[in-house]
């Protein structure tokens, strides 16, 4: 149905440009931290039409490189526009062009990978919209023999919000829930101050310590997980090399929140051309009825816009979020109260190359359950 050819990418415009977790400038910051990373150029043809598209895939071996996984993060999209074809279609035609990308891929991946999985960067207003799409590809998969296979531990967080930032402040504080406004005035009034670090900062080193301290408290309170502190110190450091360098790469800050000397929150923000992304955030117990998270990310905004972002992207929320019995109702009501544009991205899809892809697979979820079920229930969340 799609005819793809695969040709390498030595080199590339987009720098700084779509998902930055499309760049170079990624790609580069994983390989340090357990991955290997290509970047090739695909012309695809559908229709009797030929579109190139550039796609960074990165690979991560386990079990001492007996076997690898390739993955390809927010890639590819729509080949249509949707308002030209059914939605029927829609996902037969989708279906077969992750298929096609995968297949026309495998033989420039390691001869150990077992599965290609993809975060294609399709996304939906509706959530039912989204879930019936998803079914679609499912059914279209099965009957054509596709081997697609929807994976149930999403790797990017498939449902999430965008803020406008191509309107002005004003505007974008109206589109906030008149509490959220409150909030951040309150914040203001109450003498919570935001200091901005970047990855050239004298005392970078001491404030990595205190988000990654501010990390451990969080988690201790929420059940989550984090990086090591050495990732997010390199992250902020790798982005302030490069733009020093005179390269056109995201730039990656670190926000603190401060109360009469005391460091009560911080979050860790990535800006592009074309989107900020709130990446990671941490909170002490201390201090949360100064409401300084709603500060922080309204500062992240401020300095996104004058970047020259289009969007923010609190980057990811429960679907479900919105009933109040939902366990991750306050997460939801946080993020959705600053006023953006909610979407639901179809997730991680898989398309196996060799059986041992179902034992990994039956790892995988194993390894979600204990996580995200049993410690939390030992730890009483």
């Amino acid at each position: 149905m799609f005819d793809i050819k695969v040709l390498p990418a030595a080199e590339t415009e987009c720098t700084n440009n779509g998902s930055f977790l499309q760049t170079p400038f990624w790609a580069d910051f994983k390989s340090r931290h357990g991955w290997t990373s290509k970047r090739f150029s695909l012309d695809i043809t559908y229709n009797g039409q030929t579109n190139t598209a550039e796609v960074s895939v990165m690979n991560r071996s386990f079990a001492k490189n007996r076997f690898s996984i390739a993955y390809v993060p927010l890639f590819p999209a729509l080949p249509f526009d949707r308002a030209e074809i059914s939605p029927q279609d829609q996902a037969i035609e989708f279906a077969n062009l992750l298929h096609d990308i995968a297949f026309a891929l495998k033989p420039e991946l390691p001869k150990n990978t077992i599965a290609i999985r993809f975060d294609p960067a399709v996304e939906f207003d509706d959530f039912l919209e989204m879930a019936a799409f998803n079914k679609g590809i499912k059914i279209v998969s099965f009957a054509d023999k596709l081997k697609l296979k929807k994976n149930s531990v999403d790797i990017q967080p498939p449902d999430t919000t965008l803020v406008d930032l191509t309107v002005d402040e004003e505007e974008i504080m109206n589109r906030m829930h008149s509490k959220w406004r409150y909030n951040i005035r309150l914040s203001q009034k109450k003498g919570v101050e935001i200091k901005r670090y970047l990855g050239n900062s004298l005392n970078l080193s001491e404030k990595i310590d205190k988000f990654y301290e501010l990390t451990k408290e969080t988690n201790a309170r929420d059940g989550n997980s984090s990086h090591a502190k050495a990732y997010y110190l390199d992250l902020i450091k790798a982005s302030a090399e490069e733009i020093a360098a005179g390269k056109d790469v995201p730039e990656v800050s670190l926000y603190i929140a401060e109360h009469e000397g005391e460091e009560i929150a911080a979050i860790m923000t990535l800006f592009s051309h074309d989107e900020a992304v709130y990446l990671y955030g941490a909170s002490s117990n201390h201090k949360r009825n100064l409401m300084p998270n709603h500060l922080l990310q309204w500062t992240a905004m401020k300095d996104a816009k004058a970047y020259g972002s289009k969007y923010y992207d609190m980057y990811g929320m429960p679907p479900e979020g919105e009933d109040e019995n939902h366990p991750m109702h306050g997460l939801y009501m946080f993020k959705a109260n600053f006023g953006g544009r909610i979407i639901h991205r179809i997730g991680s899809w898989d398309i196996p190359f060799k059986n041992i892809y179902t034992l990994y697979i039956a790892a995988e979820k194993l390894r979600a359950f204990w996580h995200k079920k049993v410690i939390k229930k030992l730890k009483g969340r």
